[in-house]
């Protein structure tokens, strides 16, 4: 007599085995231990990926030239500030946030330098002085998001940066040029990636090479043998269901990219000349600004717009579905000869006094920036609807503007899929950013009602969705 086989416990990290050393993750099933929150995953309500996205300064709320950032009108009636005019282009795809409190439990100016508060704060929610050589001991929601939404992709995520590691980090990584944090303890900082040349050949270099007959053409699947089919036997009905519709997914992404050649959405972004760019520059840099790298200073733009457009492919060929981009880190010490800007970033902001005239320059370049990213992102076809309907990006920086270091009413901007977009939300009475923390993991199905650090997170942000 025969008797139905028991279903089994899994372990998260299990793989299908094939020959020649292949394996695929497997996504989250009943099977699995349930020691995290789970996500969501119905089609269609739930966003696929996430970008963050930091610029350093935050922005031009004061001074003698007055507020040129905060937009004018209603929430759905607005005007954009001529700060965020350039991005007049995708603004019905754009959730402007005004009144937030970046908190993060450091609340004393004394108990951490301001700029380093905010940004180990910026995506953990938390500032702890006392936690080692990083002042926090919780992870970044990019890394809390990295495992699942990039489960079984080439990249649980990317980070990279332009210009980094300027004035007193002197190029190495430390509290002033870093933002991301493992998901798990020690909660390691993780450095961006700043070698443009490098990062495209490990991104891409693969993608314009003629595959031979045992390259993408053989199916990945092929290769784990009978192992899927007797695996299925042993599984419940909806986790048969959850495999399944993630083998999918992995058969439709060697369709993608062995399309590539061919002009599919997915292919390599056009390798620009970088050679007058030093990524390595920060190792030069002195504490206060004084060595200047103008050729590498003058490459920013290209290498920023290249940095761009390897993460809008690395999204579209699906190598990852989480990423960071930073314009610079804290310490901005960097010129900005295209702007006519001849002096450092910080000189601007604080050295050379406060000077708005100039920061407005910088801050509206930075716009045209995001608004370039954003019309990238939307010109990918993800099958009926665009890349950004699939992703949810997250524009911010370490405080809300530098005459005052202040980190209250924080200049956040959100775009893309899962929101009310095509809005100006203003928040009364100072609410933490935890709480928009705790809302962008919730628009990807995680239940959690908390981040970061709890006495400065009250729950969900509201009129997000």
């Amino acid at each position: 007599m025969s008797h139905p086989m028991k279903t089994i416990s899994l372990s998260r990290r299990t793989v299908l085995k094939g020959a020649g050393g292949v394996a695929i993750a497997l996504p989250w099933l009943e099977a699995m231990t349930r020691d995290k929150p789970a996500l969501a995953t119905a089609p269609g309500t739930t966003p696929k990926r996430f970008l963050a996205v930091y610029w350093p300064g935050g922005t031009v709320r004061q001074g003698s030239i007055g507020d040129r950032y905060t937009p004018t009108g209603a929430e759905t009636e607005f005007t954009l500030s001529p700060i965020l005019s350039p991005l007049e282009p995708v603004k019905s795809s754009i959730l402007v946030l005004d009144g937030l409190y970046l908190m993060s439990g450091d609340q004393s100016k004394f108990s951490v330098e301001q700029s380093q508060g905010g940004m180990v704060g910026w995506l953990t929610g938390q500032v702890q002085p006392g936690a080692g050589n990083f002042p926090t001991k919780g992870p970044s929601i990019d890394q809390v998001l990295a495992p699942r939404l990039s489960l079984g992709k080439a990249f649980q995520s990317l980070s990279v940066a332009v210009r980094w590691g300027t004035g007193k980090s002197h190029g190495k990584v430390s509290p002033m040029d870093v933002c991301q944090f493992g998901a798990s303890a020690p909660f390691a900082p993780i450095a961006p990636r700043i070698d443009p040349v490098d990062t495209w050949k490990t991104l891409f270099g693969d993608l314009g090479r003629a595959k031979d007959a045992r390259g993408w053409d053989l199916s990945i699947l092929d290769a784990v043998d009978k192992r899927y089919a007797k695996l299925a036997q042993r599984l419940g009905g909806a986790d048969r269901q959850r495999l399944e519709a993630h083998l999918e997914r992995i058969r439709d992404l060697e369709k993608r990219v062995g399309a590539a050649a061919g002009g599919g959405a997915c292919k390599a972004p056009t390798l620009v000349d970088t050679s007058d760019y030093n990524p390595a520059s920060g190792l030069n840099s002195a504490n206060d600004g004084s060595i200047k790298d103008l050729a590498t200073d003058a490459a920013i733009p290209k290498v920023g717009k290249l940095f761009m457009d390897m993460l809008v492919m690395a999204f579209a060929c699906d190598l990852t579905s989480v990423a960071l981009m930073q314009w610079a880190d804290t310490e901005a010490k960097y010129t900005l000869p295209w702007l006519g800007l001849t002096e450092g970033h910080n000189f601007y902001e604080n050295d050379g006094g406060y000077r708005p005239a100039e920061l407005e320059k910088i801050y509206t370049w930075y716009s045209t920036q995001h608004a370039y990213l954003l019309q990238q992102l939307a010109g990918i076809d993800a099958g009926g609807h665009s890349l950004l309907d699939e992703t949810v990006v997250f524009f911010g920086s370490e405080e809300a503007e530098p005459a005052s270091h202040s980190k209250r009413n924080m200049p956040f901007l959100l775009a893309g899929g899962g929101l009310r977009t095509g809005r100006w939300v203003r928040y009364l009475d100072g609410p933490p950013h935890n709480n928009l923390l705790v809302s962008l993991l919730n628009l990807f199905g995680d239940s959690r009602t908390t981040f970061g650090d709890e006495r400065c997170c009250t729950g969900a942000l509201p009129n997000l969705v």
